[in-house]
């Protein structure tokens, strides 16, 4: 495989690590907290996790500790969508437990947590570790989305925990991904299977973090790779200036990727589903707001702008909200006829005689794509695939119905062009930027030093991170006290609560501050690519997001 100049160099890139880890693992001492609670539901969850509950949170302290210890095999998995910096994560767990014992041994399980309960899993040498550091992707191992919930699954993952004789278990993940880690790690508890359970905390989408895990792994590279995106848009709108961009961005259930890009680029507009669904927003409002940012503009013009739009947004907006649950349980109940029914514009009459009310109106006033989007894209529960739904297209379709009622009324005399993107993939597996390969590598390290102590059912942490690497704090939280229970698919499960965006956090003040001026007025900041070598100012900068939520000192 021949290399790119810019892999090759950053296979020499030396990740910075807390100055606590720095000093070698032999010399980390844990200091333990008080006990702790889960956010919600706390009786139920002591009673689904009496092994796990209520463990207090480590933090990782100069000392003479028991990571240098007998050799140990510990397994890693990816589980989930990629997110830059996983291989980092991968090479700090393995050089921790190198450094513990020379004599320990990594695996890999291959395609995820299914390659645990396969028991699919390679060694991982140095010469291996060796091609994947500092590079974006998951492909040294693979990932995959199985979820070990059946009994069978959780018996045959204590079967090969068994059989490899394995002392740790390291799940690199999101929230539903470190959930399987703490329901694994309570089974091996209950059933006596001698091997800890230690997650990673990963996901571009910025939504699993809290007091202890100030941000998820990959956050910070997938927005700036998408700024860098917007920003070069933004540059050729005000060249060419004839045309509205929409972007649609990665992010279903929390809008942090759309509100940290804003903060990075200044759009025209930019949505924020957490405010549309606490203002109850209508579609027709929710369009409302462009329009009035693609009027002003004209009045003084400017025919071009640029609009981002979070993936999960109609799920947001109550009517929609509602019309795709009505939907949904159309179909539960007539999905006979449904399917009966000739061709795409038979389903499409059908679907409408079969609303009704509000739900029957909103329908009848979508594009046509987007009523066939809603009733074809069905997941296998039956439910609308909503991340399928060309929400960007939807929008420009229903701006450009309001822009010519109100060209016919005489209020607008513009020219509107618009041009659709969605940014998703392109972020998801790029070069780690030097904050993303110092955090992985950091997380990767101390996840060791929690298994190499015997901890289970912990989530590993780095916190300060506003800060230079060498004042971060590493330790771990333990994955119960970040759970909750939420009804899914007829029962109530636990679940690590998804972190959405607070509407009286600073990151949303500082955008709400601002955005009238940007509706108007062209106040576009063009981020650039991201920058591996140079001032620490520019390479090693967090996100705008980390810097407001955690102020330097």
């Amino acid at each position: 495989m021949q290399l790119s100049p810019l892999q090759e160099a950053r296979y020499a890139y030396a990740p910075k690590l807390p100055k606590v880890l720095a000093g070698g693992v032999g010399r980390v001492a844990i200091e333990f907290g008080e006990p702790t609670e889960s956010v919600a539901d706390r009786e139920a969850l002591r009673a689904l996790f009496p092994s796990c509950y209520g463990k207090p949170a480590a933090k990782f302290v100069a000392g003479p500790g028991a990571a240098k210890r007998a050799k140990m095999t510990i397994g890693a998995i990816l589980s989930g969508g990629q997110a830059p910096g996983g291989h980092n994560v991968i090479a700090g767990l393995f050089d921790g437990l190198k450094a513990g014992n020379p004599e320990s041994t990594l695996l890999g399980f291959k395609g995820g947590p299914g390659g645990l309960v396969d028991d699919k899993a390679v060694v991982l040498d140095a010469a291996t570790i060796d091609r994947y550091r500092n590079t974006g992707g998951f492909d040294i191992i693979g990932s995959g989305r199985t979820k070990i919930e059946t009994p069978e699954q959780f018996a045959k993952s204590a079967a090969t925990a068994r059989a490899r004789g394995l002392d740790a278990i390291v799940v690199i993940g999101g929230d539903d991904s470190n959930t399987n880690a703490a329901l694994l790690a309570e089974y091996f508890a209950r059933e006596g299977v001698p091997c800890s359970v230690i997650g990673v905390p990963k996901t571009i989408d910025g939504d699993l973090k809290n007091d202890y895990i100030e941000a998820s792994f990959g956050f910070d590279t997938a927005t700036k790779t998408y700024a860098e995106l917007i920003g070069n848009i933004e540059r050729d709108a005000a060249s060419a200036r004839k045309y509205w961009h929409f972007i649609k961005l990665m992010g279903r259930s929390a809008s942090h990727i759309a509100l940290e890009c804003a903060l990075q680029c200044r759009p025209n507009v930019a949505l924020v589903s957490e405010e549309v669904e606490a203002r109850g927003m209508t579609l027709a409002q929710v369009t409302e707001t462009v329009v009035s940012s693609i009027v002003a503009r004209a009045e003084r013009g400017m025919n071009f702008g640029v609009a981002l739009i979070p993936e999960g947004l109609i799920e947001f907006i109550p009517d929609f909200k509602a019309l795709i649950a009505e939907l949904n349980d159309m179909m539960a109940a007539r999905g006979d006829e449904f399917r009966a029914q000739k061709d795409d514009e038979a389903r499409v009459r059908f679907v409408e005689g079969a609303l009704a009310g509000a739900s029957a109106a909103l329908y009848a006033g979508l594009p046509v794509d987007i009523k066939r989007q809603l009733i074809m894209d069905r997941d296998p529960h039956g439910n609308v695939q909503v991340s399928r739904i060309d929400t960007e297209k939807l929008l420009i379709a229903m701006v450009e119905k309001r822009l010519a009622a109100l060209e016919a009324a005489g209020s607008y005399s513009g020219a509107f062009s618009a041009q659709a993107h969605f940014f998703g993939y392109e972020g998801r597996c790029a070069f780690p930027s030097n904050f993303d390969a110092d955090y992985c590598y950091g997380l990767g390290y101390s996840a060791f030093v929690l298994a190499a102590s015997g901890l289970t059912g912990y989530l590993s942490s780095i916190r300060n991170l506003s800060s230079p690497a060498a004042e971060w704090i590493a330790g771990g939280v333990p994955l119960t006290m970040m759970m909750n229970l939420e009804r899914r698919h007829g029962a109530e499960k636990p679940v690590i609560r998804k972190a959405l965006v607070e509407l009286d956090g600073a990151p949303f003040k500082a955008f709400a501050a601002a955005r009238d001026d940007w509706a108007v007025e062209t106040r576009y900041r063009f981020p650039g690519a991201i920058q591996y070598y140079g001032p620490a100012e520019v390479c090693d900068r967090p996100t705008e997001t980390l810097l407001l939520e955690r102020p330097r000192k």
